[in-house]
């Protein structure tokens, strides 16, 4: 893995191929009606993927918005140069309502606490303040309950420096679409946006759809639709349908550090809890748990070396893992790729995460920071 000079020395990365966001964008942004705006959620780094370079793949693509649960990450998206509505997802404490303010995004709010602390901070600024209400239908995170809806759109509708711009839910089961719930959810959404037009006058802006509810509830499409885990590739749920049509944007791949001959019954690693039965040949590469290859994963995770699954043996260390490699040797130097495609096999983050007995989000959002990422723009050219 060959890097210009000055850069990573770790022959170890994530890779991610912004082409790929750019296809997914598109293709999700084709199953809604026209009008409807797209919101590239990049929260978390966009999920491990680096919330940079997908935000800026994303709008190329057609994406109108982005959308983040921090102010930290707000304002990351501000220095670097991003001027389009940004959304940030949850209230921060009230005392955090300046800096939101500062960031010039436009703010969930479900508390009065944080209604008036905005409030005072855009009044004290001389400017408006643009929200959306989260209106809860059945997550039990946060927002507001549905029969909570008339009293308050009244108090913000009193708060001066407020300038009420939308209203908006999050499903719960939409990655299960045969489940009646995401039907009554929208039933009480409609009517809280019924409730809160009421009150104002006039109606908002609506939006609900997770990736799941855009690939599967056109019904919940509204003014806006918020994507986040299919715009990277990856399906909202295992054997998703609609999920052939996403290309996945990420693989972690990198080169064998080492490579060394074990003899039948020598411990490999700490504890020495695996010992092979026959000569056998150990490569040890450059990633461990720091990096995010959990060390749940023991005598569980696999990677592609020649375009072949080869067992990773041992215990995960922090820096690195070994594999073996049975009677064929490698020379360091030759690749591996422990997530992604390799001469035709393939290592999905479903399945990583079946292992891990979690979901893809949680497999992406895992990997260090520590780990190298590389961006690519299709067949492998660097951006």
């Amino acid at each position: 893995m060959p890097e210009a000079s000055g850069g990573p020395a770790r022959p170890a990365a994530a890779v991610v191929d912004l082409s790929a966001i750019r296809h997914n964008v598109a293709y999700l942004d084709g199953l809604t009606p026209p009008g409807c705006r797209f919101m590239a959620v990049v929260k978390a780094g966009a999920y491990g993927h680096g919330d940079l370079e997908v935000a800026r793949a994303a709008l190329d693509a057609g994406a109108q918005c982005l959308g983040v649960a921090l102010v930290e990450e707000a304002e990351r998206l501000r220095s670097a140069g991003f001027d389009c509505p940004v959304y940030l997802l949850f209230e921060p404490p009230p005392t955090a309502a300046g800096r939101a303010l500062s960031a010039g995004v436009t703010c969930s709010v479900y508390t009065g606490e944080f209604a008036r602390a905005l409030s005072d901070a855009a009044r004290s600024a001389g400017v408006e303040a643009g929200v959306h209400v989260k209106v809860d239908t059945g997550m039990r995170r946060v927002g507001i309950y549905p029969d909570s809806v008339t009293g308050f759109f009244e108090m913000l509708a009193g708060l001066p420096a407020l300038r009420i711009d939308g209203i908006y839910t999050h499903f719960a089961v939409a990655t299960e679409p045969e489940d009646p719930f995401t039907d009554l959810q929208m039933d009480l959404f409609e009517a809280a946006a019924a409730r809160a037009a009421e009150v104002l006058g006039r109606d908002l802006e609506m939006h609900a759809a997770n990736s799941a509810g855009v690939m599967a509830f056109p019904r919940s499409h509204y003014d806006m639709v918020r994507v986040g885990i299919a715009m990277l590739g990856m399906p909202p749920a295992p054997g998703f349908t609609g999920a052939e049509n996403l290309r996945p944007a990420l693989s972690v791949r990198g080169e064998v550090a080492f490579v060394k001959r074990v003899a039948p019954g020598e411990g490999v690693s700490y504890g020495l809890t695996f010992a092979p039965g026959a000569p056998t040949y150990i490569a040890s590469i450059p990633l461990g748990y720091a990096d995010g290859l959990s060390r749940i994963q023991n005598g569980k995770a696999e990677v592609l070396i020649g375009g072949r699954r080869r067992p990773v043996v041992g215990v995960i260390c922090m820096d690195m893992c070994m594999v073996d490699l049975g009677d064929e040797p490698v020379p360091p130097g030759t690749p591996f790729t422990l997530i992604g495609r390799q001469e035709g096999a393939e290592i999905t983050a479903d399945e990583v995460a079946r292992k891990l007995g979690t979901i893809n989000y949680e497999v992406t959002c895992m990997l260090s920071p520590r780990l190298p990422r590389i961006y690519i723009d299709g067949e492998g050219r660097e951006t």
